[in-house]
């Protein structure tokens, strides 16, 4: 048996939303992992990336979630965490990973104004490079890929679950 759910994916693809309707139905917690980063650093992301850069986020990210310990819980990743391979291997260990997966049209249509989400993105990169950088990385970490195009969140819902095992709502 798994003992926590991570949710992995791109920004915008509704890991907070669906994680704390999976907590809720199956009796976890929630876990947001950019807010425990916010939480031990004391400041916003968006601080530590104007502070850090990039690269010093996405080892304080990997250092915070390498040591991060919950159980029967449900945990939404920041899209970046998959840069991290400690924190992957952490996250991942008797827990079941799942990959929301959503076509870039739609997810470029669902993000807006990337620079008001947060986005971990480069200087000069664009979306798509990001999109492309990062599919091969959450399909490699991956136990159950859920295709969300054509779904609402409930829809996303019943799919994880059927996934898992569970009835479906």
């Amino acid at each position: 048996m798994f003992r926590n759910i991570i949710l992995i994916g791109m920004p915008g693809v509704g890991k907070s939303t669906v994680g704390v309707i999976l907590a809720k139905l199956l009796g976890f917690s929630f876990v947001d992992t950019d807010l425990v980063i916010q939480k031990k650093e004391n400041r916003l992301l968006k601080d530590i990336i104007a502070e850090k850069g990039i690269d010093g986020f996405i080892d304080t990210e990997n250092r915070i979630l390498s040591d991060l310990s919950v159980e029967n819980s449900v945990i939404a990743t920041g899209g970046s965490v998959v840069y991290g391979e400690e924190a992957m291997e952490n996250l991942s260990k008797a827990s079941v990973v799942i990959y929301l997966k959503l076509d870039y049209k739609k997810l470029r249509y669902r993000l807006g104004n990337i620079k008001n989400r947060g986005v971990v993105i480069r200087k000069g990169q664009s979306l798509s490079d990001l999109f492309k950088e990062r599919i091969p990385l959450y399909e490699k970490y991956a136990d159950i890929i859920i295709d969300e195009n054509g779904c609402n969140i409930e829809k996303t819902v019943n799919k994880i679950m059927a996934e898992l095992g569970y009835p479906l709502l």
